[in-house]
């Protein structure tokens, strides 16, 4: 890798990832570069794997590149520096190298990738966590402006911003399991930028009576009201406990308080696993991961609205249907059993709540 700050530039080898054996040749490797100015990053292995080294001679060469066992202390090699801690924060501490990507936000695992464009900077950010995350990201880039790229639906928006010290600092808010693209590509005109983030205001929670359409042949019922959204496995009947495939659910609600020239978005809240969505008849989308959530202005009217929401779960329930011994038909087939007939059952279907949003502010 190459870390760089003002003025100086540093050849990396991390060697964080490698095993606690290591050769003789890849020992002189590694001190070779050293000596020609590399900085390794790396603990001392403790063994070769190869029956063909001399021991004596891979003992010297392990202690002259990376110290004796147990020492972790920094050390000059040649031209370079070589730090047995295997810690690139200190490593990029001692050269003050700033971090490529760096937030502060306890127990939060973010990930990012970052690409060199020719006219700018790429970095994909990665939230692991199953919670929305909100942080202030900084990035080792300076007089651009940063841009969300949403790669589900190709929108390009402006993002906040404060530059400062060789460093642009910006607000990340991630999705559960989410992640979204920031790219820098055009000159800032200011060292701060601020672009107001929508609003959404609850208009209403869809609590009425739902009628749930089952895909035939699967041994679930026709249809079933459901008063309340409940998960699939939760129900009493083996046909809807056991169900896999797509279920449709349709209710019928009247709109309050709605003004034209308003925008609004329906949210789903949970969904387990896929969900294809129209309003009045008006295909508006598939959504297959959180936030499950989408604009419904264009569909959306005063008084009386139709919601069909299609759910496709997985097939994991039917699986351990079929196992169970009082089955009397089998609706699935594997080569080899995958799930025993007490296995844990997966949440499936339309799991809420559903709530109709006006939103202000510009769309990101």
């Amino acid at each position: 890798m190459l870390a760089t700050r003002t003025g100086m530039r540093y050849r990396v080898l991390y060697l964080g990832g490698s095993s606690d054996r290591m050769t003789l040749t890849a020992l002189k490797k590694i001190r070779a570069l050293a000596n020609a100015g590399a900085v390794v990053v790396g603990k001392r292995p403790g063994e070769t794997p190869s029956l063909a080294d001399d021991p004596a001679a891979w003992q010297a060469e392990a202690d002259a590149v990376f110290g004796k066992a147990g020492e972790t202390a920094p050390r000059a090699l040649g031209q370079g520096r070589v730090f047995p801690s295997g810690s690139l924060g200190e490593a990029f501490a001692a050269l003050k190298v700033a971090p490529d990507f760096a937030y502060e936000l306890e127990g939060t695992k973010l990930r990012y990738l970052h690409r060199q464009m020719k006219d700018g900077d790429l970095y994909f950010i990665s939230n692991r966590e199953a919670r929305p995350v909100s942080v202030t990201a900084a990035f080792r880039v300076s007089g651009r402006a940063p841009e969300f790229w949403d790669a589900i639906t190709g929108k390009v928006t402006p993002a906040s911003y404060k530059i400062a010290d060789g460093r642009t600092s910006v607000p990340l808010a991630l999705a559960a399991n989410g992640s979204t693209f920031v790219v820098f590509r055009r000159p800032a005109k200011a060292t701060l930028r601020t672009v107001p983030e929508p609003t959404e205001t609850t208009m209403q929670t869809l609590n009425g009576t739902w009628t749930l359409a089952f895909q035939p042949g699967r041994g679930a019922p026709a249809s079933i009201i459901e008063k309340t959204l409940a998960s699939w496995s939760d129900s009493a009947d083996p046909g809807v406990r056991y169900f896999s495939g797509t279920g449709t659910y349709t209710t019928v609600f009247t709109m309050k308080g709605y003004k034209p020239g308003r925008r609004y978005v329906l949210d789903l809240g949970d969904v387990r696993e896929l969900a294809d969505v129209s309003v009045n008849g008006k295909p508006l989308g598939i959504l297959w991961a959180t936030p499950f959530k989408l604009d419904v202005t264009k569909a959306l009217k005063p008084g009386r609205n139709v919601l069909q929401v299609k759910v496709a779960n997985l097939w994991v329930n039917r699986l351990i249907g079929d196992a169970q011994p009082n089955a009397k038909q089998k609706y699935t087939f594997t080569v080899i059993p995958t799930y025993r007939a007490d296995a844990p059952l997966r949440a499936s279907g339309l799991l809420g709540p559903v709530e109709i949003r006006s939103v202000k502010g510009k769309q990101r």
